[in-house]
């Protein structure tokens, strides 16, 4: 168990604590649903959880095994549905893996980024477009 705590502060805006570290995160309602977009929205923080879990499962697997992965990048678009309800209809995620990653290896990498703890939580019907790149 991971406790974190929130506030309301009005204007479709809200603080969280991590309360572990005492990191704290604002989130903000989108422009395209009445809020100021002036920080990660709920939906973004999806989308960041998402691909930071494939990357960070990956990063714990590569780590053991003696492969580095320090410098991937990862890319992401959210897309929301044009209906009600509102909802992520879609996920884009690119993750371009550093050089030199053994070609043997990178299956194992696609499996775990597969099936990361949040890419399991996440509902079937959010359709996700993930692709891996590796430079070499």
């Amino acid at each position: 168990m991971v406790p974190q705590s929130s506030i309301y502060l009005g204007q479709l805006r809200c603080r969280t604590a991590h309360d572990p570290s005492n990191v704290e995160l604002v989130t903000d309602a989108p422009r395209d649903n009445h809020g100021r977009g002036e920080s990660f929205s709920p939906t973004d923080l999806v989308v960041t959880a998402l691909t930071t879990c494939m990357v960070t499962t990956a990063g714990i697997a590569a780590q053991r095994d003696g492969v580095k992965l320090d410098g991937t990048r990862m890319y992401a678009e959210k897309h929301m549905s044009t209906g009600p309800p509102r909802r992520i209809s879609k996920i884009v995620v690119r993750i371009e893996f550093t050089p030199n990653i053994p070609q043997e290896y990178r299956p194992k990498l696609e499996h775990i980024v597969r099936s990361c703890p949040v890419a399991l939580s996440i509902h079937p019907d959010i359709a996700l477009d993930l692709a891996l790149k590796y430079p070499d």
